[in-house]
């Protein structure tokens, strides 16, 4: 079969245009920053009051922040790091049983958008995995090759869950919520890990590794390695997510800012994409099940705080919300009107 991933078969060489399928019109660029503005970094061997305000803070005033001292061994980062690379450099041959373009497939390779809802792609190839939790294995569907993917994969997934339901925990916390709120079906759907590939593009000035977009998802934790890329959106500007050895870049989903009643805010964020280096980012997203209902937690309303939100499915949420991605040119806060009480 044809595998068509930028990694294997995109131009190289920087005098080559880029198709113009990849080609975003009007691709705004971003505005010159103050070097200072940079997310909050949290440090997580500080005490749990300090870091219950700390992550409030962070989630009402950016929807994003990087952690330190996570408890992540670094020999696990390395390994997840080094068989990542190691599946890309595989000959094609090798993944094309592994690649598709369909969407319902819960692993897969693919290239160029998570939606095929529009005509217009991005410089990106993506190896997505679906774990189920708890029980299961899920690592048999897993790709077979590198030797040692579906072990380290295995070992790294579990870590991140643990990590991240432990930040809603403390998240739960500052917001006055129980602080298990999001442990049961609200987390229990297929955590996602995506490992995405953004090779050296030939004109990073007329095209974007992905398009400015909130994710739909709980919470998400990203290890994105040592090339800058990522872009989070702050008061009109995009703010460069700066690379920190062994930290996380960490954002809050739509299905959060549903439940906090819009308390946290899901935030805007794309990524760039560079002629020299290529990037790779591991992408982790807790997810709720496809019948549990979101809506603005009771404890957070109140006399003088109406629910902003309706309460649907997340299966609803999610046919809605996608099918407002088929125009790739809509204004993201026109998405969620249909939410919108």
């Amino acid at each position: 079969m044809e595998i068509n991933l930028l990694h294997v078969t995109g131009p190289s060489h920087a005098s080559l245009p880029v198709p113009d399928s990849y080609a975003v019109p009007q691709l705004p660029q971003a505005k010159a920053t103050p070097t200072d503005i940079t997310l909050p970094l949290i440090d997580l061997s500080r005490s749990r009051g300090e870091l219950r305000r700390a992550i409030l803070d962070a989630g009402k005033e950016f929807g994003f922040f990087q952690v330190i001292n996570h408890g992540v061994p670094e020999q696990v980062l390395q390994d997840v790091e080094a068989v990542s690379e190691e599946f890309f450099q595989l000959p094609a041959a090798d993944k094309a049983h592994f690649y598709s373009d369909d969407t319902n497939r819960p692993n897969r390779l693919f290239s160029g958008s998570t939606y095929k809802t529009s005509k217009r792609l991005y410089w990106m190839d993506c190896l997505r995995l679906a774990r189920a939790f708890p029980g299961g294995d899920s690592k048999k569907e897993w790709p077979e090759k590198p030797e040692e993917l579906r072990n380290v994969y295995e070992n790294y997934t579990a870590l991140m869950r643990g990590l991240g339901l432990e930040l809603l925990h403390m998240l739960c916390e500052g917001l006055g919520l129980p602080s298990d709120y999001f442990d049961g079906d609200q987390s229990a759907g297929d955590m996602i890990l995506s490992v995405i590939r953004y090779p050296p593009c030939p004109t990073p000035d007329v095209t974007l590794g992905l398009p400015p977009h909130c994710d739909r998802n709980l919470i998400t934790l990203v290890l994105s390695g040592s090339v800058p890329g990522l872009q989070v959106l702050y008061k009109g500007d995009w703010i460069m997510v700066k690379p920190i050895r062994n930290s996380f870049v960490i954002n809050f989903g739509l299905h959060l800012e549903v439940v906090t009643n819009g308390i946290i805010k899901s935030v805007e964020h794309r990524v760039i994409t560079n002629s020299v280096q290529a990037r790779t980012s591991l992408v982790i997203t807790l997810n709720g099940t496809e019948d549990c209902l979101i809506g603005p937690a009771g404890e957070l309303l109140g006399e003088n705080k109406p629910p902003r939100y309706r309460t649907v499915t997340l299966r609803d949420f999610m046919r809605i919300y996608n099918k407002s991605l088929e125009n790739p040119d809509a204004a993201i806060k026109e998405r969620m009107k249909p939410f919108m009480i």
